[in-house]
């Protein structure tokens, strides 16, 4: 099996592809991971267990974004000491990263715990919910050591080029959970409480099982314990990379819940529907999302080896192939939205309100086959600090602003909320093409004084 990817040399189309691929895999298995949860609550629990995964999902994911933007320093960096054919220095990168990752686990474990009813009452969950929710937020909690090891594991191997460890790690827990939420859900009918302790428990398997396996692997770089230090310098530097990527993506996700606890004002079908909705959606943006994160580690690598115009074509690669996944996605959520929501819920309402919400999504189908793309090149590319400002300009400029007139609307339905998700990522392409062709024009201007 390839443990390394070169993104330096060779075809990019077929190099991007095959290293997306497992990477698509591994986000689709991690949409199941959650979607089992909402799937298995959806057809043997109430309408209140339905509300209480959907929103304890997701503030959990909320948390979940805030890591997986941190350890994008580790990708980054990685990415460009194996570009740079320094492979040795990748294991300083790793061994700083893990210690700051351990103490932040341990400060967001016991945070997460003691702030779960705070959470709750902010995000508006339902009365008949309330206490549902606090349960899903608290045990998923417990579990943060183990979100936290499976994300920084995902980052390291992207920045050697290897994206099918990450997919071998959620394929486990992916069937773990399965069968927690069978036994605890629909054998024991716990509801979203059986739900978060699967989701722990799979989360746990899948990160000791990986391990396992990453002993007997060898590595383009070697971790020892003189390795596992705090070293400032290192530290720093994914924090750097990480921080305004952890930051964007920490406030988009906020963005999302301050339209959720709107929606949640509306009743428990309407935080059903949009629940049932959201879980829809993890599944239709796999393509766009799966192309950024794997431009990233491509245009690290290339960046890093002095070769910005293949990086460049590459994100034109992407861009064209995610944009014909797109509109076949667009297609199936805006005229077949209700047989999708059918899979996770039964309640008629709870259908016809997620098909509402997912017509909106729809457009943002098309939108982020070429926003995604751009962010994951910017990241690549080290731009993390203009990546987290556009992200917050679409975010509270855009998207909270726009829900919120909507809702203020009379005859408000989920669909017109919704609009602020397409609404936000369209303003968002503008600023990337505006600064893709700004530091393009910059870099001309370089080479011919140079």
């Amino acid at each position: 099996m390839e443990k390394t990817a070169d993104f330096t040399e060779g075809r990019i189309l077929s190099r991007l592809l095959r290293f997306a691929l497992p990477v698509l895999a591994a986000l689709f298995l991690q949409a199941m991971y959650g979607a089992v949860d909402l799937m298995v609550v959806g057809q043997f629990g109430a309408p209140t267990d339905v509300s209480a995964v959907s929103t304890g999902s997701q503030i959990m994911q909320t948390v979940t974004s805030l890591i997986t933007g941190l350890a994008m320093g580790i990708t980054i960096l990685v990415g460009q000491k194996i570009g740079e054919k320094r492979p040795e220095q990748a294991g300083d990168v790793i061994g700083s990263g893990i210690c700051l990752f351990g103490v932040l686990a341990a400060v967001l474990t016991v945070l997460m715990i003691l702030g779960a009813g705070f959470l709750a009452g902010l995000m508006h969950a339902p009365d008949e919910a309330f206490s549902q929710t606090v349960d899903y937020i608290r045990i998923c909690s417990a579990g943060a050591v183990f979100i936290i090891a499976y994300n920084v594991l995902g980052s390291i191997f992207r920045g050697i080029g290897d994206s099918r460890m990450p997919l071998f790690t959620v394929a486990a827990a992916c069937v773990f959970n399965i069968g927690g939420d069978l036994l605890l859900v629909a054998g024991f009918h716990m509801g979203a409480a059986g739900a978060a302790l699967a989701t722990v428990a799979a989360q746990a398997a899948g990160v000791l099982l990986s391990l396992a396996v990453i002993r007997r692997r060898t590595l383009p770089f070697t971790i020892g314990k003189k390795n596992l230090r705090f070293e400032r310098r290192l530290v720093g530097k994914i924090l750097a990379l990480g921080t305004p990527i952890a930051l964007q993506d920490l406030l988009v996700s906020i963005s999302f819940l301050v339209i959720l606890a709107i929606v949640n004002s509306m009743g428990v079908i309407a935080s059903a529907g949009v629940g049932v909705a959201e879980k829809l959606c993890a599944f239709i943006m796999l393509v766009a999302s799966a192309y950024m994160q794997s431009m990233s580690a491509f245009v690290a690598q290339n960046m890093g080896a002095g070769k910005p115009e293949r990086a460049k074509r590459a994100l034109l690669y992407g861009i064209g192939t995610s944009l014909m996944a797109g509109v076949t996605l667009f297609y199936f959520s805006f005229f077949h939205g209700d047989a999708m929501a059918g899979i996770f819920a039964r309640d008629p309402q709870v259908v016809a309100a997620a098909a509402d919400y997912l017509k909106a999504y729809a457009i943002d189908c098309i939108l982020t086959s070429f926003l995604f793309c751009f962010v994951g090149y910017f990241n690549g590319c080290g731009k993390t600090f203009f990546v987290m400002v556009q992200g917050i300009v679409g975010a509270f400029c855009v998207r909270i602003p726009v829900s919120w007139f909507m809702s203020r609307m009379a005859g408000v339905t989920l669909f017109k909320i919704g609009l602020a998700t397409p609404c936000s990522s369209a303003v968002q392409i503008l600023l990337c093409a505006a600064y893709f062709i700004w530091l393009s024009g910059r870099s001309r201007k370089h080479r011919t004084s140079a």
